[in-house]
């Protein structure tokens, strides 16, 4: 899981009390803290001292853990300050939440897996609905594919600019294909006119602009109804670069039913 998720709860948490919490991994390495100095520091002899720990909070060094997950499948651990019945009950909120930020952020990536299989064509026609059943995956709805190429340089933290800019919305995916190519697929409505896939577009080109000072091509396919569609509309949107790019060359936005 990612530490920066870590430390969205914690810093939620931290406003709640004036206990130090914070996250540590199975090496005794703090990767998400209340106090931003600790992050990065290690605490001597927690390695061993996890291999007593059980299910309940344990303290130890003067702070109160908790492990995430159980002794059995150990990543991380949630510790508090303290030794007291206030530090054990923080501990026990602190480890909540985590642990559905932790689920919450491991199915995201479950489905962010299989939206880049079916792209890609790497999953079998018949998988797709079993797999998309098992992540409690809504395949009946529209969505838009964005094919987001790079041009000239490209930047290793593009795809991540472009996932903050879709955060708020759990049913939209950031998956990068290639070194230069990022693809957007977001939900819409069956109603979904043209002209709002280009506000999009254009809205993912300021940002990347303003933010990476990336230049970029943009191809859009047309509306996906089901999952299975969508490797069909990442081709469509392939084909308004290859095609627009020879007759357009100076559009950054290329819609497929443009082509003509």
């Amino acid at each position: 899981m990612s530490s920066r998720i870590f430390q969205g709860v914690i810093v939620q948490m931290k406003d709640a009390t004036m206990r130090t919490l914070g996250v540590v991994d199975a090496e005794g390495t703090i990767v998400a803290c209340s106090a931003l100095s600790l992050i990065g520091s290690r605490i001597d002899g927690f390695t061993a001292a996890m291999d007593t720990m059980g299910e309940k909070e344990t303290v130890f060094c003067g702070s109160t853990f908790k492990l995430i997950g159980g002794t059995s499948r150990f990543e991380y651990a949630v510790f508090v300050d303290g030794a007291d019945e206030m530090a054990r009950t923080l501990c026990i909120m602190a480890s909540v939440a985590i642990s559905e930020a932790n689920t919450h952020y491991e199915e995201k990536n479950d489905k962010s897996a299989l939206i880049k299989k079916i792209i890609t064509d790497n999953i079998l026609p018949g998988d797709v609905y079993v797999h998309a059943k098992e992540l409690h995956f809504s395949s009946e709805v529209y969505r838009a594919v964005f094919l987001v190429r790079q041009l000239g340089k490209t930047d290793v933290t593009a795809a991540e600019t472009l996932r903050k800019l879709f955060s708020e919305r759990n049913r939209d995916f950031v998956v990068s294909i290639t070194e230069s190519d990022i693809v957007v697929v977001k939900e819409v409505s069956a109603n979904t006119e043209a002209k709002e896939l280009y506000r999009i577009a254009k809205t993912i080109e300021d940002r990347l602009q303003q933010e990476l000072n990336l230049k970029t091509v943009i191809g859009v396919g047309t509306l996906a109804a089901q999952l299975r569609e969508l490797a069909d509309r990442y081709k469509e949107a392939q084909i308004a670069i290859d095609v627009g790019s020879v007759f357009n060359p100076d559009l950054s936005v290329i819609h497929y039913v443009n082509l003509g």
